[in-house]
């Protein structure tokens, strides 16, 4: 995954150098919005008895340019999908999670075709559809929900005046309390990296 996203990066970088620079720089009152996917890797220490794996879903995020380098960021998405796996790689559940962001933005070089951008915000990640299988099959598993802190960074590629290709990389912290029929299973960190890219469009 992550080598054909590098591939789709090279790529986007290179189609966008190629163009001619006429793009128009964001300006005050913009509205951008990206949609396409992002993969979530979680840490690899979530915890000392489970471990959350990868999941992949569509994103989408609504940006209003506040001045030509400040913005506010709100960051959906379709429901992520992860695996639950003991330490020795039995898989013993699954859930789905949701992780709306709202970030503050500051953009560097706002008149460029090229234009990198830097945010931080506060995330709220959401679980349902917990599922148990194999020695945990037939138990009650529950997430609690999640409040912290987002960092992202992450550029957009301007092929015209409308259109753009985005790539964006996340950190998210998110710690969830498991519970196993009612009984505390203690916290698991999951605090993924989140690697997106999108085709964003100005209005």
């Amino acid at each position: 995954m992550r080598t054909k996203m590098k591939i789709a990066l090279s790529a986007a970088i290179a189609m966008g150098l190629g163009l001619a620079n006429t793009a128009t720089a964001f300006e005050p009152g913009d509205w951008l919005v990206r949609a396409g996917a992002s993969y979530v890797n979680p840490a690899s220490d979530n915890s000392d008895i489970v471990s959350v794996e990868p999941g992949t879903s569509f994103t989408i995020n609504l940006t209003y340019m506040m001045t030509d380098v400040w913005a506010i960021e709100v960051l959906a998405a379709y429901p992520f999908k992860h695996d639950i796996e003991l330490l020795d790689g039995t898989k013993v559940g699954s859930t789905k999670h949701l992780p709306p962001t709202v970030s503050l933005q500051y953009h560097f070089r706002p008149t460029e075709q090229f234009q990198p951008y830097v945010g931080i915000g506060l995330n709220y990640t959401t679980f349902s559809s917990e599922k148990t299988t194999g020695p945990l099959e037939g138990t009650d598993l529950k997430l609690g929900d999640s409040w912290g802190l987002g960092g992202e960074i992450g550029f957009d590629m301007m092929f015209n005046d409308d259109w753009f290709f985005n790539a964006n990389v996340r950190y998210l912290d998110i710690d969830t309390k498991a519970r196993l029929d009612g009984a505390s299973l203690g916290n698991v960190n999951i605090d993924p990296w989140v690697f997106g890219g999108h085709i964003g469009f100005r209005f």
